[in-house]
């Protein structure tokens, strides 16, 4: 029995061979928790979709003649959940050595993507949806791909994979080799992000992305300051040519919100008074005065100053207490698994949603200037659910292959024809995994 018990375990290891550092490591219960803090942020997502929904199809009807009615924004809320919750499915089936293998094409195709739609946009092609002076969106009838979020998803596949690779090759550090390529990618993706569909937004998740994989990949320090520094460069310039952006930032440094005359002193007025209205436990569900058309973007960037007015400072709290949990099981998984790549790649998501999260929210209270970013599966847009779904459930399958961290070591060095087989995994949080045991 021992000796079958030992050819199970080396069968289940010769699966696993996809996972390169992880070859020794056996496939385990994966993390629920992940599924849950995902679950409970849509849910809190649609009930505000639900809550102010008619309101904000009442805005458009009068501002723009337009004709939606009142159920319109929930029911293209539950469809781009269930189609999120389709591609969760997807990335946490398919060998996530199958998405690095075409990682590389799929980069190609998201700057394939932002070429297509700026040119679309330049010449003012049906399908190529512009607002307020942007072009970020392919227009598919009522649904509509903004090629960022892909870029995001396809930035984070790829880098993980080839820092992964160059930290294995000790060239992590080297700049032809390593530095200057993924400068090249990242400068790309800006260019077509930040200057031509002027979404600067998404340009610092990008930078978040690329920023938590460079810090857990052990980025030596001179290197660092000389990121920090482009990038810091990097950003007064993209600032100073953008003149929305100067009187964002302009607004910002007066620190006086009380003028209405221009749109970010305004737009950080009213978030400031729905966040106040609700008081301690808020308004109410449909109570909302901001969401009638004084808040702008009430249902997509501002949703957070808009579950303050309904919920109050407790649903707040409970909202931002839901994903820092998430943030954290993000790390903790990531210090549970033993290949660099994986690592990286939990990294990169715990760079997306952390910068999402953070910018959102310290712009809707004022102490960061409005940049336009979504709230991750709380806000109305398919897209950005869409990839940040897919993401997590990268997520969910890395955790089937997590290792207790006094034994990364041990199974890293292991060799699997000896007598001590494959090394002991742990479900990460969960201390009862007895029969993962070393033979």
């Amino acid at each position: 029995m021992r000796a079958s018990l030992r050819k199970n375990q080396i069968t289940s290891v010769a699966e696993q061979s996809q996972f390169s550092d992880m070859t020794s490591v056996r496939k385990h219960r994966p993390d629920y928790l992940i599924v849950l803090y995902m679950g409970l942020l849509m849910l809190l997502g649609l009930v505000i979709i639900y809550a102010i929904g008619p309101q904000r199809a009442n805005v458009l009807n009068n501002a723009y003649g337009a004709d939606y009615s009142g159920t319109y924004f929930f029911v293209k809320q539950i469809i781009s959940l269930g189609i999120a919750l389709a591609a969760f499915f997807a990335t946490s089936k398919i060998p996530y050595t199958w998405l690095t293998k075409y990682a590389g094409s799929l980069l190609a195709l998201s700057i394939g993507a932002c070429v297509l739609l700026a040119v679309a946009g330049i010449f003012h092609l049906g399908f190529a949806q512009q607002t307020l002076g942007a072009t970020r969106w392919f227009n598919f009838g009522p649904f509509g791909l903004q090629p960022a979020e892909m870029l995001k998803f396809a930035i984070l596949i790829f880098s993980a994979g080839f820092l992964g690779a160059k930290v294995k090759q000790g060239k992590l550090n080297d700049l032809h080799e390593t530095l200057i390529p993924i400068g090249i990618i990242i400068a790309i993706s800006m260019f077509f992000v930040v200057v031509v569909q002027k979404d600067l937004g998404t340009g610092l998740s990008i930078v978040g992305i690329m920023a938590s994989m460079l810090f857990v990949s052990g980025l030596n320090g001179r290197n660092s300051l000389m990121i920090l520094g482009l990038l810091l460069a990097a950003g007064v310039f993209l600032i100073a040519i953008a003149p929305h952006r100067m009187d964002r930032i302009t607004t910002y440094l007066k620190g006086d919100n009380s003028s209405t005359s221009d749109a970010g002193s305004y737009h950080i007025e009213h978030a400031k008074i729905a966040i106040g209205t609700g008081g301690l436990f808020g308004v109410g569900i449909g109570n909302s005065v901001q969401a009638t058309g004084y808040l702008p973007e009430a249902i997509n960037d501002s949703v957070f100053a808009i579950m303050g007015e309904t919920f109050g400072f407790v649903g707040l709290v409970t909202i931002l207490a839901i994903f820092v949990a998430l943030l954290m099981r993000l790390l903790k998984l990531m210090d549970h698994l033993v290949d660099m790549r994986l690592k990286l790649l939990i990294a990169g998501v715990f760079g997306w949603l952390g910068s999402h999260v953070i910018l959102n929210v310290a712009s809707m209270v004022g102490v960061f200037p409005l940049t336009g970013i979504t709230l991750p599966l709380l806000s109305l847009g398919g897209t950005s659910i869409l990839f940040v779904a897919a993401a997590l459930g990268l997520v969910f399958q890395l955790s089937h292959y997590t290792v207790h961290p006094s034994h990364i070591k041990e199974v890293r060095h292991e060799n699997l024809g000896s007598r001590r087989g494959v090394g002991r995994t742990r479900h990460t949080g969960r201390s009862g995994s007895s029969r993962n045991k070393k033979i």
